[in-house]
């Protein structure tokens, strides 16, 4: 290979141009995986296969919480921003197909009967807007439920 890049140089940079646009094109259509999967490899880890998470670890319990948040555009936001969520390492519409399939299974009852399934848009728009400050964002996504009547000052103190 070395004596033909030496005699061939053009050649071999059009090999390797060819072979760079085959694996975008193949990276461009290949499918995503099922969001059972990607739940599987990017928040199994941190929040257990039932959702559970762990307190001692500060990793909060999703199951009967979470679907609650998206009764208020701050609590809507509050999902995808949230450090775990944002920075994971899927595109925006693989983001929205897991957040869209682990809401209901997580918290079905606590959903707006309205729910609106998240859209790569959406998600694209709350990850560039993230805040700094996602402590003060998750106090102002409760204190717009509580105020909405969606959770009790109790409720509203507890982490999610």
């Amino acid at each position: 290979m070395r004596a033909t890049a030496r005699r061939h140089p053009a050649r071999v940079r059009a090999a390797h141009a060819a072979t760079a646009a085959l694996l975008l094109v193949t990276a461009a259509v290949a499918p995503a995986q099922p969001p059972e999967l990607d739940y599987l490899q990017f928040c199994l880890g941190c929040h257990r296969e039932d959702g559970s998470g762990s307190a001692r670890n500060g990793v909060p319990d999703m199951r009967g919480v979470i679907g609650r948040f998206a009764h208020v555009p701050s609590g809507r936001a509050f999902l995808i921003q949230v450090a775990g969520v944002a920075q994971a390492p899927l595109d925006d519409a693989a983001l929205a197909t897991l957040m869209n399939w682990l809401l209901p299974r997580m918290d079905a009852a606590g959903l707006p009967a309205d729910f609106a399934p998240y859209t790569a848009d959406e998600v694209a728009r709350l990850r560039a807007a993230r805040p700094g400050d996602l402590g003060a964002l998750r106090a102002q996504a409760l204190a717009d439920l509580a105020a909405a009547g969606h959770v009790s000052a109790t409720a509203a103190a507890d982490p999610p």
